[in-house]
């Protein structure tokens, strides 16, 4: 069965931003991840922000490579991604470093909130 989402559309300097608002996982595995880039690119959305409770908790765990493979599938589109959520849970010193290296890119950014998301892709 496939997870119900809506899409919230926001348009920022002429850049059309897709917010993807639902309840449930969107992203279980590096498939789903390459579903939703491939859906939301050709319906011309140039960056993405998903919630992290949209998405499987093992993306987070860096040893499966379900978020490398997922987050190479972005930069190769260039297709901007914003996971939104609190990421204080996570400790080891690789997905915060991760993080950490993430934000300093273009491409793929952790933040605390979709305005924070928002300002970063306007930005």
């Amino acid at each position: 069965m496939k997870a119900t989402m809506k899409i919230e559309t926001h348009t920022v300097n002429n850049i059309n931003i897709a917010e993807i608002i639902s309840e449930e996982m969107i992203i279980n595995n590096a498939e789903d991840g390459l579903d939703l880039l491939g859906n939301l690119y050709y319906q011309g959305f140039d960056k993405i922000i998903i919630d992290k409770k949209n998405i499987t908790p093992d993306f987070f765990d860096l040893k499966n490579g379900i978020a490398g493979e997922i987050l190479q599938k972005f930069s190769n589109y260039r297709v901007s991604l914003a996971i939104v959520g609190d990421f204080s849970a996570y400790q080891s010193k690789s997905i915060k470093d991760f993080i950490y290296e993430s934000n300093n890119g273009k491409h793929i950014n952790f933040l605390a909130s979709t305005a924070g998301a928002l300002q970063r892709f306007a930005g």
